[in-house]
């Protein structure tokens, strides 16, 4: 019979120097990051890659990548507290703390590429409901302010009793929140790429794709920092999940381009992305099909592959990838093609109208989107040295329930 037992939590003990050292210099990408936007704020946009047609540009990217996987890393969490499952609720601490670290990451890089930051007070305060993005402000502060209320029902003893209620108010606030960033896409009419309601639960299978990919990858190099012990069962579930959520974005990308084809006003975007596009033809077909996709699918489910270590990192690593490379086709692409203003005729003049845009991101931008990154790292780090948010053993006899049970 299975023993149950107490999950025991610390903070990160790890050597101070190295802790220290890996802080300074994650700190100091975030410095400058900050003074790539300062760049890009006091000489103009034209120093970037960014132009009229395509004004969401590499730093977009990011964002956006990001804030998505901010949805999805507080999946893990979501599943032990709202369906029950014990083998996840010792992960739930990370979960919640990793989702509000790459959400604070997306929306640092965010708000220093709007040109005018300072802006930013008046979307607060003056709302145009109407706007997509006046809703996406709701979102985002509500689920720092519900994911922080979670983790303090999960952190104080007290008042774990209260943390699967406050599991379910955030699972469907995350929910709300990618619906709400894809619908920024599928409430684009204008744009022949954009204008689907698929968005929705696209976003959403991205989400869990791309914040589970990064959970892995967080927990086995906090675990190997910290000399902690994380066994084959969970490394295994986490492994399993994560090719099931990766199955799911390849199947709304292929009922997104399927819908595309069917109607004829969008073949032109069809043909653009899928055949005629370029770099973004490329990218679509061989980082985000087959390096973010078919590639982590044969190692997550392939006996042969899906029992090493190395190659579940490594699978990760490729949804990683392969992610960055499907919101770069989605914004960047969708942006290129151009804005069909009278359906069946051609369309030229002065101003670029019929002609597909170029875009090449500049130093400045790429700087600026790492530096999210490398905010969302700090967020992690500290938090993992100041409070405890990781279990002191991740073992096979501590996380497998029917480790111990005798066939």
């Amino acid at each position: 019979m299975a023993t149950a037992t107490k999950t025991i939590y610390r903070e990160l003990k790890n050597d101070p120097l190295k802790y220290y050292l890996a802080v300074g210099l994650t700190g100091l990408i975030a410095l400058i990051a900050a003074a790539a936007a300062y760049y890009m704020e006091t000489n103009g946009h034209h120093v970037t890659g960014m132009n009229n047609q395509i004004v969401w540009g590499m730093p977009h990217v990011f964002a956006v990548f990001l804030i998505v996987a901010a949805s999805g890393a507080l999946n893990v969490a979501s599943i032990g507290s709202v369906f029950g499952k014990t083998a996840y609720k010792p992960l739930a601490r990370l979960s919640g703390l990793l989702a509000i670290a790459l959400l604070a990451g997306g929306l640092a890089v965010l708000v220093l590429d709007l040109g005018r930051p300072d802006r930013l007070i008046v979307a607060m305060t003056k709302y145009n409901f109407k706007s997509i993005f006046a809703w996406n402000i709701y979102l985002y502060t509500g689920f720092f302010a519900i994911v922080g209320v979670y983790l303090w029902m999960m952190l104080e003893k007290r008042m774990n009793r209260y943390s699967s209620a406050v599991g379910v108010v955030a699972f469907v606030w995350r929910l709300a929140l990618t619906t709400g960033t894809g619908s920024i896409f599928g409430f684009l009419v204008a744009r022949q790429s954009y204008d689907a309601a698929v968005f929705a639960p696209l976003f959403i299978a991205m989400s869990f794709s791309f914040g589970l990919a990064i959970f892995i990858l967080v927990l086995a190099i906090a675990s190997r920092a910290d000399d902690r012990p994380l066994g084959d069962f969970i490394v295994g579930k986490l492994a399993k999940l994560l090719g099931v959520f990766v199955a799911a974005v390849l199947y709304f990308v292929i009922v997104q381009h399927l819908t595309n084809l069917y109607a004829t006003e969008h073949h032109g975007v069809e043909r653009f992305i899928l055949l005629e596009g370029g770099i973004i033809t490329g990218l679509f077909w061989v980082g985000q099909i087959i390096l973010g996709s078919f590639v982590p699918l044969v190692i997550l489910f392939h006996p042969a592959f899906n029992k090493t270590r190395a190659y579940i990192y490594a699978a990760a690593s490729l949804v990683i990838l392969g992610g960055m490379t499907q919101i770069y086709v989605i914004i960047v692409g969708g942006q290129a093609y151009p804005l069909v203003l009278f359906p069946g005729m051609e369309v030229k003049s002065s101003f670029f109208d019929g002609v597909i845009h170029s875009y090449a991101p500049s130093l400045p931008e790429i700087v600026l989107g790492i530096g999210g990154i490398a905010v969302a790292c700090l967020v992690v780090m500290i938090g993992m040295r100041v409070l405890r948010f990781l279990p002191t053993s991740l073992a096979d006899g501590a996380a497998d329930p029917h480790h111990n049970i005798a066939p």
